[in-house]
């Protein structure tokens, strides 16, 4: 009865979170078959969406960035395929295909120097947790940030976005992306430690520790010195020198006036 009443109320809450939100724009001018011919297996796609919960992810975050999803398909794959591996409210850890977002403003976040093998590795990791619940642990916290934005110090908001339970059957979209790449063990943002030298002086030493994976955000990707970032219009050989502009009403008037 406790679950199936617990089940319940996550479900509206899910439902609440997950509605959009009028006056959202989108930026990008990028088709986006020309996205999808450009992810490469272990990209991830961040998405500026326009929930109620990305409300409150921006927020905390103070980022554009409120989703991520796991590029899982091959080059050059169709965008109406199901590639996309993400963890939302409704649905859990699931695939959906690139069309499911081509009304939102995009980045595309590039590991370096990842083998075939690695890539296989990283994709077989999160597939496996396909069916997984979306953690909905602290979600009344997201709502309150929803509802009323407090006036709190940017040091603070981070820690603020509880970024769920870290059980293994549970996952929010930034965590699953994360621990992926921790299981194959590629950077995102870790830290640096010191080692004491044998005189007893304090050496630097490049040794590096994860953080846990239930602490990274979207925009982690977006900052990690250690992902590319990926612009369709670029990679296929842009060349400002082609584009045909349209003059403005004020540069016609200009022009007739000389004339």
């Amino acid at each position: 009865m406790f679950n199936s009443l617990k089940r319940a109320i996550g479900e509206r809450l899910a439902a609440f979170l997950s509605k959009d939100l009028p006056g959202y724009q989108r930026l990008d001018t990028v088709a986006i078959a020309d996205v999808a011919m450009t992810l490469e297996k272990g990209d991830i796609v961040l998405v500026d969406g326009n929930t109620r919960i990305s409300t409150a992810i921006k927020y905390l975050t103070q980022s554009t960035w409120s989703h991520a999803c796991l590029y899982v398909g091959e080059k050059g794959a169709d965008s109406s395929q199901l590639n996309l591996l993400e963890a939302d409210l409704k649905n859990g850890v699931h695939l959906t295909n690139l069309d499911h977002y081509a009304s939102f403003n995009l980045r595309i976040c590039r590991p370096v120097n990842l083998s075939d093998e690695e890539a296989g590795e990283l994709v077989e990791f999160a597939q496996q947790r396909i069916g997984h619940q979306y953690d909905l642990k602290n979600v009344v916290d997201l709502i309150r940030y929803v509802i009323q934005k407090p006036a709190v110090p940017n040091r603070y908001r981070r820690s603020l976005l509880s970024l769920g339970s870290g059980e293994p059957t549970k996952a929010i979209c930034s965590t699953l992306i994360a621990e992926s790449f921790q299981s194959i063990n590629y950077p995102i943002l870790p830290r640096r430690n010191s080692e004491g030298g044998q005189s007893g002086e304090v050496e630097e030493v490049r040794l590096l520790y994860k953080p846990h994976f239930t602490h990274f955000t979207p925009r982690d990707f977006d900052l990690s010195p250690y992902f590319r970032i990926v612009k369709p219009t670029i990679e296929s050989g842009f060349d400002h020198h082609s584009l045909a502009w349209e003059a403005s009403d004020v540069e016609a008037e200009l022009n007739n006036l000389d004339e």
